[in-house]
């Protein structure tokens, strides 16, 4: 799946629907992120309240990616997915 994004409130729904797509509950993915069920369903309802490293760590979990790229489709060089590279620390919510 490939998803434009160009405004917060999408984040969250690509979000939602990624975790639906992987058959996880809020309750499911929040065990594994070291969350609450609540606080899983405030980062789909309002992403804004979530910092890079925490967005990163969502994306890790359902099994995802982000990628940053010119507008025209040109992924940025030096990126960890152009280099093969997957990064995943140890984030404090």
């Amino acid at each position: 799946m490939n998803q434009l994004l160009s405004v917060p409130s999408q984040v969250g729904l690509v979000l939602r629907a990624m975790r639906k797509s992987a058959k996880l509950s809020q309750k499911q993915l929040g065990t594994k992120l070291g969350l609450s069920q609540n606080r899983v369903s405030e980062l789909e309802t309002d992403p804004g309240s979530m910092r890079v490293d925490q967005l990163l760590a969502v994306i890790s979990a359902l099994d995802l990616e982000l990628q940053i790229q010119t507008r025209g489709g040109s992924i940025v060089a030096g990126s960890a997915s152009s280099q093969g590279q997957s990064t995943v620390g140890t984030v404090e919510w």
